[in-house]
């Protein structure tokens, strides 16, 4: 998308429509940027540079008699001077709000879905960091009645996964504390599909109990199936039908069926090392996104390993206020997983 240069004149009075758009969602005339944020300007002058911006592409003119309303053009050059500048301001409210909402609520990342589309008021998407890059930290094994154990791997991201597996009844707690000691000597630090081949060569060393190993390789191969496709969760999917944009019922049904598709849903949240994105419009790739911005920010877990937070909404979002948030939510939410 080219970005033609433009005055500062021209860019103030840009400005002033995006964000009176955005409050509105009504097209914007000449006489309300006069009134309201240009006031040492006349209606006449004003129209003229709406003119003018209006062949540079950053605005369009729906009807003949109408204002004018931003284009995809234009939000790409708001959202790139916001980022550009680094004026994405702190967000402490928002940050509360999430911290206060997930004590309520066991899943983090669901609670963190939840909090980020009511904040908002947009549809939000959290996506785990890639799981099959996940490296074992602690291998335990806990003894319970009748010949059986509790299989404990927990990860560096201090994801846990348990599971009851069959070992022999002649394995008291002491054996099956050695045998969780020498497996987790030799398994940490390695990926879950580094401990699935592995696994094998260990049989005779956990004492004989190929059960014991046989468990520990099916969770595992378990967790490696779940990280095949990362975790996505969805929060407020019915937020977008609270705007205009979507009162129409076929464009609302062609968004919500893109939020049941896991693989469309991946790429919109894929990011570079970046630590936001924004796609507007057209630059989502998809036809039924056409009206709608994404905007994601990234989160750490454990060794480097990067999640995404983002929201889902009509073009004309307030993208500081956006921005902000979902950066102090993954700031707290990094914060939590990392503890």
């Amino acid at each position: 998308m080219e970005l033609h240069p433009i005055d500062a004149r021209k860019e103030r009075i840009l400005r002033a429509i995006i964000d009176d758009y955005i409050l509105t969602a009504m097209p914007v005339g000449s006489r309300t940027i006069s009134r309201k944020y240009e006031t040492s300007l006349s209606s006449a002058t004003i129209r003229n540079e709406m003119s003018d911006l209006e062949e540079l592409g950053y605005l369009a003119q729906p009807h003949v008699s109408a204002g004018r309303v931003p284009s995809a053009k234009a939000y790409r050059l708001y959202v790139n001077e916001l980022l550009e500048e680094n004026r994405v301001p702190e967000n402490p409210r928002a940050r509360e709000y999430f911290t206060q909402r997930v004590r309520q609520v066991e899943d983090v990342i669901t609670s963190a879905a939840q909090a980020i589309s009511e904040f908002t008021r947009y549809t939000a998407v959290v996506m785990m960091p890639k799981q099959l890059e996940l490296r074992v930290s602690t291998l335990q094994l806990i003894p319970m009645p009748r010949g059986s154990a509790l299989l404990v791997i927990i990860t560096d991201t201090g994801a846990i996964r348990d599971t009851v597996i069959r070992v022999s009844e002649n394995l008291d707690g002491d054996a099956l504390y050695a045998i969780s000691r020498m497996l987790t000597e030799r398994l940490a630090g390695r990926t879950l599909q580094e401990v699935q081949e592995m696994l094998g060569a260990y049989s005779r060393q956990a004492g004989g109990d190929d059960r014991v190993i046989q468990g520990i390789a099916e969770l595992a191969a378990q967790m490696a199936r779940q990280s095949a496709t990362d975790t996505v969760t969805v929060g407020g999917r019915s937020n977008i039908l609270n705007y205009p944009e979507y009162s129409d019922v076929e464009k609302a049904r062609a968004f919500l069926s893109v939020l049941e598709e896991r693989e469309k849903l991946m790429s919109l949240l894929s990011m570079d090392e970046s630590a936001f994105s924004v796609r507007i419009g057209p630059e989502t790739g998809m036809p039924e996104m056409a009206d709608c911005s994404v905007v994601t920010a990234s989160y750490q877990v454990g060794q480097g390993h990067r999640g995404f937070v983002g929201v889902i909404g009509p073009t004309r979002m307030p993208y500081g206020n956006v921005l902000s948030a979902l950066s102090a939510i993954g700031g707290a939410l990094s914060e939590m997983l990392g503890e």
